[in-house]
């Protein structure tokens, strides 16, 4: 009675005890169920009350009406029991019980408004479940008052009513919020009550923000503390550290006081060397431990929705069943229809909350990993620092950390694929039998192959990650020199060894894509396979197997069910591959040595020394000979040491061992009290003038005043645009070597330390301000009297002044003593300086001899400091802001930005080949629908009892559509694949192309990071990111719209359905296509910071030691992750929104195309009702593929732009010009002409020369000198036209410069610059790039720059490889093998740029001689500091300001009485 009752009637109907008991329990055994582990969750994580609100106080008020009319109920029985009606007791259990758990409800509101948590989702189920349950007796009860006279239980009537209408209410005001009052702009997610949460609903007004106008960094929400690198950060090092040190000792006997490995017990050290290697720490566990629990809440959910997943397959079966029987009653079908659709809403929910926590995780992943890399990278020693250049450890932390990121997304399928796949191989069994085997064996047979890919594409993916870090370091080097590639005219040679690697890089991807182009008709065919097969097997095994649409469709929905796991599987195997490529680098990165910080004793208290050294023994890297050898030293407080000797004989290794910086194997150092440093090459951060004299100092105006003015530093905030708040470029661009130098020296003058190192201060700035530094700041009377001063120096001026002197020799030290006593001894330091002083020291000790004070090789020319006076004028937003400009830069054209640039990329990748793709494509979803149309007219021939006959036919035909299917594919993948590296080859030459073309001045106003972030990030989302996207979408989108057709064609009314739903997803996917691009934009500008703040961090990482400042560093580099993943936060949450709200669509999709099915079910054959709803089903998934791989496109493309905007910057003139080519002889004499000739550094700005005139003969050796910023550098430049003419002309042989080729003019020029660039390579690559002289030439030539003594006692000798930067050849040899260059050339006209810096007086001299005999017939420029140099010259030209002062032999100017004359004056040349 109660099934005919219930399910064969057309109005259904429940009994009222079942209503009674189980419909009324059923919510109340689901919240005392979840009440204890939510409230013991609510107690860990209290966040805080919220104040009562009215909301709040009514929901309570509503609680207690609710408590009240249940209890009613009960009375309400007990007093018909005295009437005496009783009662089955059910009618006094049930009243009880909820009222019991309406009081429970009543506690848990309260108690979560305690804790601060603003809506939950445990009460919003609980009042969804009673509303839902409500509804049946609601029903029944008018139905029965409809059908009878009168109502005959009044009392229950009434409060039936009252408790409907409350819980109802309950059930609306429950998501409604009361938000806390909070300052900055927190991140309204904490605030979000659980419906928000679960649709993401908190996120819309960002959205209709970003919709607005775009989106700005202001308009950001501030990331979550859980997710802040403060709580990020410590959390894995504490993993990694407790790693680090269970690997450690897990050795039995090992002495747990034996830190260090000072003191271990022998038999430890005969143990360790018989175990094998040791076992490293695992990174992979730390990981785990420390992220692991959050990502498990992540993966419970994927769970779920994986069950869930197989509900819709059984709704289909009942539906197409449904459709078959003529009488059954239509509620049926529309219960079915809803059911769908809800179950379908279900999983979508899940499956982003899915999503969120593991994108979070991710987040949470790349945080850690760059906040580890980062802190590791200040402490690594220097042998470790070696293994691995700046711009592989900046690829750890973008290339690297970016795949752990991506890896988090896939890491569940790895369980929950196999579990899918159990799933649905277990209803398929049930559905066709043992056929099932069959498509089993066919997916079987498919993973070896997928396997095979896999393992190869690793193979590839290695070899790639190889070409592309040296790529990255070569482009590195270029940019950084790119000044001297200029100026020598050699980019051609480097442009063809950066394609020469491109080259092999684009050949290995086009062999990846071809196993790509495999792999991916493996997976489209796989499920097509599966299902012919088993198929094929089903009907043929048994004459009286029938394939009708109810097997055939549900089957179908399965097989496409079981295609995602079986898609992803390899996917996520290669993800993982990647990754597990990537945890090694990491965690080989982290497990280098690390510095010893005890290897210098800072507290000692037992000598009475400042810093003493007794027996020391030191070395670069463990396993090299020592470069320091027996060094026994003994500063007594207070004194000022001089360490002086040859190139390259270790002075500043000596200065760096005293920081802790060297590997020490013997012996004992001791310091005490602080340290102040100053490099031999000034370290120089990207911020103000200030906070780099500051260096994180509480600011003191008088002190600060004191140390600009001891440091000659005041005449030069004068000229700087912003005085000390001046923003300094990267590296100190923007300032002279000179300033850099002081700015240095004012850093460690304003620490107040105890102990100065000094590395060659004096050597960058002229010989006056040498003289006023030493007399203020480090001589005896300076404003560092009474501290310790180690000072390295090569000027033998101020050594008389000194208390000390160490002579160093190879090495070791060789005398040591006061200057007097040196002299005594006659030994090497007497002899020294017997051959060097100019004038006789001993006499003449009043008037400070010129010393090697020449510029130091590290300083920018002058011209930079002029340069930046001006460039401030001009770039001053760019300095201060430069995310602001980046932003501006990229906004220029918002609207249909993005289609240019996907127009822009079709013509990369060649517009012919481009609609061949998509007719491909069109082709294969052709051949897939076509599949399936026959198999429903196959399912029909069941109905109308004609199988036999066709068998062979239908399984013929279905097999052919679908290997026509699998072809297309491959072919397609195969020219998208073509096409796309095609593009990568173009852009890349296009971007690499115009770098070498572009003027100077564009490298001195964009931070080198940002042109590498090009080259890197961009090019990698070309060559790899895009190519894999653009083929997913161009899937998802032939996909999506043969599903439309299909649901079309069977049901024509779903057409009126189509324009509605068309119109909402396009609504939303345009709110957050212009939200997420912005988001994208905004990650990516504030992407850069994080990797030059690094580059920078590694180069000064000395300096950063050295003053104690390693926490603030790690400190900003954490602010600045954190300031990259407050954008990056909202763009993952943008995604999540949208995939609710496209996957909602994608389900009424199913729901429309079910309830037409059930309308239209007498006109229809379950055939067609199969074929729609089973491509319905496939919709939302491929609807939501497509908007994310729209937003993926839409963000990689974004890569196609900013690559566009830097091969489309302004270039300088051509290299060549074939019709002003000029004789090959030329310039045959040498004479230089400058007619009326004034320059400026860009337009806007003052001149720097103003109206030169002047004629120099061929052979005149000319002098160049001036004070600072008086356009000494610029003439040089101007000669090579590194600046163009903003008037006059220079001529060179009669022949006007400016209109021949760029190449021909400076390849005709010498130029010995002031930084000895260096590129890495050999030795001989680095002397002669083109090949051009014989081995006999640049032997020659490293004679003459007396080098060759030091190449032949090389064991590789021209092989020689120099490492990145030069750094394996002192500051001295590196400047000679500058000198080689200049000799091989040996043209026509020489430029010395102060070019002898960081030289001791031996080495220099030499080089005056070699350049006086070498090119004694060539006409010489030199911009000389040092006016003894050019004492001889034949003509010496002052300038002052831009103008021509004095210009006349050097004897004439000193009888002038001029500047010329105060200057030698100054130097002691003139009495």
């Amino acid at each position: 009675c109660a099934s005919n009752q219930t399910l064969h009637t057309d109005s259904p109907d429940l009994p009222e005890c079942f209503q009674l008991s189980v419909l009324s329990w059923l919510p109340c055994v689901y919240l005392w169920f979840a009440c204890p582990p939510y409230i013991f969750y609510l107690q860990r994580n209290n966040k805080g009350y919220i104040m009562m609100s009215i909301l709040n106080r009514v929901k309570t008020v509503f609680g207690l009406v609710l408590w009240i009319v249940c209890w009613t109920d009960l009375f309400g029985t007990f007093h018909e029991l005295q009437q005496g009606d009783t009662k089955p007791p059910i009618y006094f259990v049930t009243p009880l019980v909820v009222g019991m758990t309406m009081l429970l409800a009543l506690f848990l509101i309260q108690f979560e408004r305690l804790s601060g948590v603003q809506s939950s989702g445990i009460l919003f189920i609980f009042w969804f479940l009673s509303v839902l349950c409500a509804i049946v007796p609601f029903r029944s009860k008018i139905l029965q008052a409809k059908y009878q006279s009168e109502i005959s239980d009044k009392l229950r009537f009434t409060t039936f009513y009252f408790y409907f209408s409350l819980i109802v209410a309950e059930h609306t005001l429950w998501p409604l919020l009361t938000l806390p009052f909070s300052p900055q702009n927190p991140c309204p997610q904490s605030t979000a009550g659980f419906l928000s949460t679960m649709t993401f609903w908190w996120f819309t007004s960002m959205a209709i923000k970003g919709y607005k106008n775009p989106l700005e960094a202001k308009d950001l929400w501030s990331l979550n503390k859980r997710d802040s690198s403060e709580v990020v950060v410590p959390k894995l090092l504490r993993e990694w550290e407790l790693c680090s040190l269970s690997v450690t000792y897990t050795c039995p006997y090992h002495n747990p006081t034996a830190t260090k490995g000072h003191s271990v017990h022998n038999e430890v050290e005969v143990l360790l060397s018989k175990t094998k290697d040791p076992k490293k720490p695992s990174f992979l566990r730390s990981l785990i431990k420390a992220f692991g629990p959050y990502f498990l809440i992540g993966s419970a959910f994927k769970l779920l929705q994986d069950l869930i997943t197989f509900v819709n397959p059984q709704l289909l079966k009942l539906l197409i069943s449904f459709t078959k029987q003529k009488g059954a009653p239509t509620w049926w079908g529309y219960t079915l229809a809803f059911l769908m659709f809800f179950a379908a809403f279900l999983q979508t929910l899940i499956l982003h909350q899915h999503f969120q926590y593991c994108f979070v995780t991710g987040m949470r992943l790349r945080t850690s990993i760059i906040g580890a890399i980062y802190r590791k990278s200040l402490i690594i020693t220097n042998a470790a620092k070696r293994t691995s250049t700046v711009g592989e450890i900046v690829n750890l932390m973008s290339v690297d950390a970016q795949r752990f990121m991506d890896l988090t997304t896939f890491l569940n399928m790895l369980w929950s694929a196999p579990l899918q796949i159990i799933l649905a191989l277990y209803f398929l069994w049930q559905n066709l039998g043992p056929s099932v085997l069959a498509g089993v064996a066919v997916m079987i047979l498919l993973i070896p192959l997928n396997a095979a890919i896999a393992v190869k594409t690793r193979v590839y993916q290695v070899e790639q990650m190889q070409y592309k870090d040296a790529r990255i370091k070569l482009m590195n080097e270029i940019l950084n020199g790119i000044k001297v590639l200029k100026l020598y005219a050699w980019e051609s040679s480097f442009k063809d060894k950066v394609l020469e690697i491109r080259q092999k890089e684009l050949n290995v991807l086009r062999k990846t894509a071809y196993l790509g182009a495999l792999s991916t008709m493996a997976w489209t065919s796989a499920p097509f396979l599966v299902a012919l097969t088993t198929f094929a097997v089903y009907v043929t095994v048994d004459k009286n197997n029938i394939l009708d649409a109810e097997k055939a469709f549900v089957s179908l929905s399965l097989f496409n069910i079981l295609r995602f796991p079986l898609n992803m599987l390899p996917q996520v195997i290669s993800s993982i591959i990647q990754a597990s490529v990537s945890l090694k680098r990491i965690q080989d990165f982290l497990s280098h040595d690390e510095l010893d910080p005890e290897s210098v004793d800072r507290n000692n208290t037992a000598t009475d020394g400042s810093v003493t050294v007794v027996n020391g023994k030191f070395t670069w890297a463990k396993q090299h000979p020592s470069t320091l050898h027996n060094i026994n030293l003994m500063v007594p407080q207070g004194s000022l040491l001089a360490v002086v000797g040859h190139v390259g004989c270790g002075k500043s290794s000596l200065v760096s061992a005293l920081l802790g910086e060297m590997e020490k194997m013997e012996g004992d150092i001791s310091i005490r009290g602080s340290v102040a440093y100053v490099p031999q090459q000034a370290w120089i951060q990207n911020a103000t003038l200030r906070d780099n004299i500051l260096f994180g100092k509480a600011y003191n105006e008088q002190k600060y005043r004191c140390c600009l003015e001891a440091c000659a530093l005041t005449q030069d905030l004068e000229v700087l645009p912003g005085g000390d708040l001046t923003e300094i470029g990267e590296k100190g661009i923007n300032l002279s070597g000179g300033q850099r130098q002081r700015v240095s020296l004012a850093r460690a003058l304003y620490h107040e330390a105890d102990v100065y190192l000094l590395d060659d201060p004096l050597s960058a700035v002229d010989a006056h301000v040498a003289k006023h530094i030493f007399d203020h700041v480090i001589g005896p009377e300076g404003a560092l009297q009474g501290k310790t001063r180690i000072l390295v120096t090569h000027g033998i001026s101020f050594l008389p002044q000194v208390d000390n002197i160490v002579v160093m020799v190879e090495g070791r030290v060789s005398e040591m003593g006061s200057y007097q006593e040196l002299l005594k001894q006659n030994g090497a330091f007497a002899e020294f300086l017997r051959n060097y002083s100019l004038e006789d020291i001993i006499e003449e000790d009043e008037i400070s001899i010129i010393s090697g004070d020449l510029e130091n090789p590290k300083s920018r020319s002058v011209r930079k400091r002029l340069c930046s006076e001006r460039k401030h004028a001009e770039s001053d937003p760019e300095k201060k802001l430069p995310k602001v400009d980046k932003l501006i830069q990229a906004e220029t054209a918002e609207t249909g930005r993005v289609s240019r640039v996907f127009w822009e990329y079709a013509k990369a990748v060649g517009p012919l080949l481009s609609l061949v793709i998509c007719f491909l494509y069109g082709c294969q979803s052709a051949a897939a629908i076509g599949a399936n149309v026959w198999l429903s007219q196959w399912t029909n021939d069941a109905a109308q009892n004609v199988t036999q006959e066709n068998v062979s036919m239908r399984v013929g035909v279905y097999a052919a559509l679908g290997f026509a299917q699998g072809l297309l594919v491959m072919v397609s993948s195969f020219t998208l694949a073509m096409g796309n590296i095609g593009a990568a080859r173009k852009l890349h030459y296009a971007l690499l192309d115009n770098k070498f073309h572009t003027p100077q001045s564009f490298f001195d106003t964009t931070p080198i990071g940002r042109v590498i972030n090009r080259f890197s990030k961009d090019i990698y989302v070309i060559d790899e990111a895009l190519p894999s996207t653009v083929l997913m979408f161009l899937g998802t989108f032939f996909s999506s719209l043969s599903t439309m057709i299909v649901i079309v064609a069977s049901t024509p009314i779903f057409a009126v359905v189509i324009a509605p739903l068309a119109f909402i997803y396009i609504f939303v996917q345009r709110f957050y296509v212009a939200t997420s691009r912005q988001l994208k934009r905004l990650e990516s500008v504030s992407r850069s910071p994080i990797y030059s703040h690094f580059s920078e961090t590694v180069t000064g990482s000395s300096v950063i030691r050295a003053y104690g400042r390693h926490n603030a560093f790690v400190l900003m580099s954490d602010m600045k992750v954190d300031e990259n993943q407050k954008s990056y936060y909202p763009g993952i949450v943008s995604n999540r929104w949208l995939g609710v709200r496209i996957e909602f669509i994608g389900n009424c999709i199913v729901l429309f195309a079910a309830l037409f099915a059930v309308i239209g079910k007498d006109k229809l054959n379950p055939g067609l009702v199969g074929l729609s709803v089973s491509y319905a089903l496939l919709v939302t998934m491929s609807l939501n593929w497509m908007v994310r791989m729209t937003s993926d496109l839409e963000s990689n493309i974004v890569a196609v732009e900013r690559v566009k905007e830097y091969s489309e910057t302004k270039t300088e003139a051509p290299w060549e010009v074939e019709d002003k080519k000029p004789s090959s002889d030329w310039p045959s004499q040498g004479n230089v002409e400058f007619r009326d000739y004034s320059v400026r550094y860009r337009e806007g700005l003052e001149l720097v020369l103003k109206n030169l005139t002047l004629s120099v003969k061929g052979g005149e050796k000319i002098g160049i000198v001036g004070r600072t910023g008086a356009g000494k550098s610029s003439m040089t430049l101007c000669l090579f036209r590194l600046l163009e003419a903003a008037g006059g002309e220079i001529t060179i042989d009669g022949v006007k410069i400016s209109e021949i080729g760029l190449h021909d003019l400076r390849s005709k020029l010498t130029i010995i610059p002031q930084e000895p660039v260096l590129f890495s390579g050999s030795l001989r690559m680095n002397l002669d790039p083109f090949e051009k002289y014989s081995d006999g030439e640049v032997w020659k030539a490293l004679e003459l720059s007396h080098l060759n003594k030091f190449v032949s006692n090389q064991p590789a000798k021209l092989e020689l490889e120099c490492s990145e930067g030069g750094e394996n050849l002192s500051v001295g040899q590196r400047q000679l093998v500058c000198l080689a260059r200049a000799l091989l050339r040996k043209t026509r006209i020489l430029i010395l740029d102060e070019a002898t810096a960081a030289i001791d007086l031996e080495t220099d001299d030499l080089i005056q001689s070699t350049i006086r005999t070498q090119f004694e017939d060539c006409t010489v420029f030199t911009i000389a500091h040092r006016l003894n140099t050019i004492m001889d010259y034949t003509r010496v030209l002052v300038l002052d300001k831009g103008q021509i002062a004095e210009f006349d032999t050097p004897t004439n100017l000193l009888f002038q009485r001029g500047i010329f004359y105060g200057m030698a004056k100054d130097a002691g040349l003139a009495q």
